[in-house]
Formats: C-alpha cells, sequence, structure tokens
C-alpha cells in the first residue's frame, strides 16, 4: 500500500507553513497563480485569490465584499468589533474620528524623536559582536514610536509582546481552529488596557484626540476601545514585521544596503520602502465575505462565500509588476496592496514608512557594514508574515574575515 502524504504536504496553503515555505513562499504563490487564480479551498470554506487585479476588485468594493461578516449572518465576538471589522456606515464614524485624530498630531516633534533614538539605539548596537534585530531593535523601537504617536507610556514588551503575537496566531485559525480562542481573550485583553487610556487620557496624542471627542463622535464605546487596540496592535505589528522583512531582504540582497546608501536620505527612501513592503509585505493575506452573488476572473462567487486574498502573491503578479522577483528600490509607480486598499486601508501605514525608512537609511549610512550573521527564521504565520529572530552585525568586515 502506498503511503498516505500528510495534508501539509500536499494542501496548496496548508504547505505554506513548512520551513521552506515561510522563508520564501512566492514561488509557490507563483504556482498558484498560473494554475488556478481563483480556486475554493476546503479547509479554509473559502475562495482563494492570487491575481492583483482581482485582490484590489475586492478590497475596494464594499457593496458586494464584507469586512464586517454580520453582513452575512455570521455571530462575530464583541471584541472583533472595530474600526478592522465594521462596515459603512458604521465603519465611518470611527474611521474619520482617528484619522482627525491622526492629522492634528505634532509629526515633526515626533520624527525628530524617533530619528535620535533610532540613532542611538544603532551606534549602541554597533558595539556588540552580534545581535538579533527583531526582538532588540524592531519590536522595542516600533511599540515606543506607535506608544509615543498615541500619547501614552509603552507597555512592558515581556507583557505585551506575548499577547500581540497571541492575536496573530488566531489571525491563522481557519487552518488552525485551536488558535481562535486565546486570540480572543488576547483581544479582549488588550481591548480593556486600550480602555483604561480614556478613563485617565493623556495630555497629548492621538488618545487625547480621541478622549475629547468620543462624546459627540457617535462612536459605540466599546467599539471605540476595540479600535483603540487594533491602532495599537497593529501599528505595532505592521511596523515591527515591517522592519525584520525590510533588513532580511536587504541583508541578504547582494548590493541592496549599498544600492540604499547610494540614493541617499530623501524622497528616494521612500520609494525605496515601498519596494520593501511590496517585495516581503507584512500583511500576506486578507479576508472578505460576498454579499451579492458575482464573478471573480470568470468564476462565480455567491452571497455568502468567504474570499481570501494572498496579498503575497498579488504584489509579485508578472501582470502588474516587471521582473517581480527583483528587489528594485528604484521602482515607481508600486501600486502594491501591503497595506490594503479601499474602505480598509491602513490607518498607520504612514507610520511604518517613516519608521522604517528612519530605520533603513541610518542602517545604510551610518552602518554601512551591516550584514547577516544566520539566516533570519520566520514565524509560523500566514496571515502576517515576519520575523522570530534575525541575527546581524553591525561591524565592518575585518581583513581576517576577507582572507578567510
Amino acid at each position: 500500500m502506498a503511503p498516505v502524504e500528510h495534508p501539509a504536504a500536499t494542501d496548496p496553503i496548508l504547505r505554506l507553513a513548512r520551513p521552506e515555505l515561510l522563508r520564501n513562499p512566492y514561488p509557490a504563490y507563483a504556482a498558484l497563480r498560473e494554475n488556478t487564480p481563483v480556486f475554493w479551498h476546503e479547509l479554509l470554506g473559502s475562495w482563494v485569490l492570487t491575481r492583483h487585479a482581482d485582490c484590489l476588485a475586492v478590497l475596494t468594493d464594499s457593496t458586494r465584499f464584507a469586512s464586517d461578516w454580520r453582513r452575512a449572518g455570521e455571530d462575530i465576538p464583541a471584541p472583533l468589533l472595530s474600526v478592522q471589522t465594521l462596515d459603512p456606515p458604521e465603519h465611518t464614524a470611527i474611521r474619520h474620528l482617528l484619522l482627525d485624530g491622526f492629522r492634528a498630531q505634532d509629526r515633526h516633534a515626533l520624527h525628530e524623536d524617533l530619528d535620535r533614538q533610532v540613532k542611538q539605539l544603532l551606534a549602541e548596537l554597533a558595539e556588540r559582536p552580534s545581535f538579533d534585530f527583531v526582538g532588540e531593535l524592531a519590536e522595542p523601537l516600533a511599540l515606543r514610536f506607535v506608544t509615543a504617536f498615541l500619547g501614552v507610556p509603552a507597555p512592558d514588551l515581556d507583557w505585551f509582546v506575548p499577547m500581540s503575537r497571541t492575536v496573530v496566531d488566531g489571525m491563522d485559525a481557519g487552518l488552525w481552529p485551536e488558535k481562535h480562542e486565546p486570540a480572543v481573550a488576547a483581544r479582549a485583553e488588550l481591548a480593556a488596557y486600550a480602555g483604561g487610556w480614556l478613563a485617565d487620557p493623556p495630555a497629548d496624542g492621538l488618545i487625547a484626540y480621541v478622549a475629547a471627542h468620543a462624546d459627540t463622535s457617535g462612536v459605540d464605546p466599546a467599539v471605540l476601545r476595540n479600535s483603540l487596540r487594533a491602532v495599537l496592535h497593529a501599528g505595532y505589528e505592521s511596523a515591527s514585521r515591517l522592519l525584520g522583512n525590510a533588513a532580511a531582504a536587504l541583508l541578504t540582497t547582494p548590493g541592496a544596503l549599498a544600492a540604499l546608501r547610494a540614493a541617499g536620505p530623501g524622497p528616494g527612501i521612500g520609494t525605496a520602502v515601498d519596494e520593501l513592503v511590496r517585495f516581503d509585505a507584512p500583511v500576506q493575506a486578507d479576508a472578505r465575505v460576498c454579499v451579492a452573488d458575482t464573478e471573480l476572473g470568470g468564476v462565480p462567487v455567491k452571497a455568502g462565500d468567504p474570499v481570501t486574498l494572498l496579498l503575497g502573491a498579488a504584489n509579485h503578479d508578472p501582470l502588474r509588476f516587471a521582473h517581480p522577483t527583483e528587489l528594485r528600490l528604484d521602482r515607481a509607480p508600486n501600486p502594491h496592496l501591503g497595506f490594503g486598499r479601499g474602505a480598509h486601508a491602513c490607518l498607520g501605514a504612514s507610520m511604518a514608512i517613516r519608521l522604517a525608512g528612519s530605520v533603513l537609511t541610518t542602517l545604510a549610512t551610518d552602518h554601512p557594514g551591516a550584514r547577516a550573521v544566520a539566516e533570519p527564521h520566520h514565524r509560523r504565520n500566514l496571515t502576517l508574515r515576519g520575523l522570530d529572530r534575525f541575527e546581524v552585525t553591525l561591524r565592518p568586515v575585518t581583513g581576517e574575515e576577507v582572507t578567510s
């Protein structure tokens, strides 16, 4: 009798969690995109999309495709109702409140302080033989930056990081159902923590603005607490994972760090960060539910059908990007979907880009000898892609190392 293969070996989605595909899922995405660009996945109970055009169509059409699964008759736990999961008109009030709060902040002062912190931290780390780029730079910097913008003290990393990772693990609960309940509990705990900010708001920052305008915003208090939790969590995860993924791409692609240094600071860093997002985005997948019979890529999709968007595959679609497997730091235009599109486009995208730009510019200009000491190690997450550990050194190559 022939041996029975484990589903993880053959299932097109489950196999993405294998170590070699966690390191580089893009060839597997390409095979799906070329052979079955729209297909039904039994375990997820969802249509899966891999092409840029199809994913963009879903992201920008909240009439046919809902983020709020209650529109398809689903019972959604209260801790999950936030700016991320509501649709217009409920979504409009909370998004406008948060956007107005974002615009009211003194970004110049925040960015000046960020640049100072980045320069100082990298200078300290340069004194060491090597360090973990993720745990000792990306994660603490991202948390400090996001909470400074919010106007609140940063929580203890030892409490926050495991909580945040539990929430991220829960995003893959369609594949591993045991991750769902812990993630709901973690979201509720983070929402309670964020709710404390409103009870005793700071004098400055986004929280101060939201607290001052909450009563007249028309936003349900529970949704507001959940949304502040989402800003904290999504801002931290997007920024820290972008930093890790970008550093891995720059330090494992020959000549990439030198090219970034040659480009110099200025508008070009934004273009480079956009390409690093496209090349290896933190957000690899998103989901919607169809609420009106339609079709995608010539395939009929019925109301009530879930739709999973493989944004990582869409960002490497050769029908939209020339030479998509190449890291081209001057790529423009660059219509990647790494921060979403439409009503649910990432609120904190500009913050993540600014943080990454500050770190990568300082890395390239002040520490041109930066290099990987070991292969980056990825976390077993498919929705949010990121590193668990990445050992690097900022010390220049010595003569002994060159000749050895």
